[in-house]
Order: C-alpha cells, then sequence, then structure tokens
C-alpha cells in the first residue's frame, strides 16, 4: 500500500525513476480498486451495461480511472527511465501486439545499474562508481 501511496504522491512527477516493485504494487492495487469501484457500481445500481456488453462501467469506475490516469503514466514513465529508456518510449504502445509485449518486458526489466540520465538508481545499488570497480583491476 506505501508503494500506491508514492505514486499518489507523485501524481505528476514524470522526473526521476520508479524501480519495479514500485510500479507493480501500484499496479496490483490500482486493479484492486478498480474491482472495488465495479462492485461498487453494481451494489449501488449505477452500471451503466449497454447492449451486449457484460461489463459493468459505472460512475464511481468512470471517475476513479480518469483519475488515475495520470499517475498511471507518470509512474509508467519513471519505470521506463529506471531502465534507460525515455518517456516517450512508451508511445511504443501504439504498435499493435508488438507495442504493448514490448512494454511489458521492459516494465519486468531490472533496474539499469547505477546512476543514469533521470537520476541514482532507486535501489541504491551501483551510485558508487569507485565501488563499482573495486576487484576488477
Amino acid at each position: 500500500m506505501n508503494w500506491y501511496l508514492k505514486v499518489m504522491k507523485q501524481y505528476a512527477d514524470f522526473q526521476g525513476r520508479a524501480r519495479r516493485q514500485e510500479y507493480w504494487m501500484f499496479i496490483l492495487f490500482n486493479m484492486l480498486f478498480a474491482f472495488v469501484a465495479i462492485f461498487l457500481d453494481g451494489l449501488i445500481g449505477f452500471s451503466m451495461s449497454g447492449g451486449e456488453g457484460f461489463f459493468p462501467v459505472g460512475i464511481f469506475y468512470l471517475l476513479y480511472v480518469l483519475a488515475m490516469i495520470i499517475p498511471s503514466l507518470a509512474v509508467a514513465v519513471r519505470r521506463l527511465h529506471d531502465i534507460g529508456k525515455s518517456g516517450w518510449t512508451y508511445l511504443i504502445v501504439l504498435i499493435p501486439l508488438i507495442g504493448p509485449i514490448l512494454l511489458l518486458v521492459w516494465f519486468c526489466t531490472d533496474s539499469q545499474h547505477g546512476p543514469n540520465q533521470w537520476g541514482d538508481n532507486p535501489k541504491g545499488m551501483g551510485n558508487n562508481r569507485n565501488i563499482d570497480q573495486i576487484g576488477r583491476d
């Protein structure tokens, strides 16, 4: 839950880096809260499933999704920064089939060792270049 709150405190912060755990814990709690919103919509009767659709979409779910667009995008950009990619790389998701798969692989990739142009490694590993060279001579 702390990771979710951390992302919410950095609501529109597209600078810096986000480690894997921060990203995936945010995704987990985001999905849980979305399911709670769907449940509340169905319980109160706000679901607007029209026609053939089974997936109930109501006002609580709609408001939650709209509120989460910016923080979700911000944490995804910071996650891409953590592996050494520009935030604009997120647009690869627009390429059908290949884009989302490649983005998923990148989100599962470990942090870039040491600092990069977006800041120090959030894990704290490899931030001191002198220590990295010990034993390699």
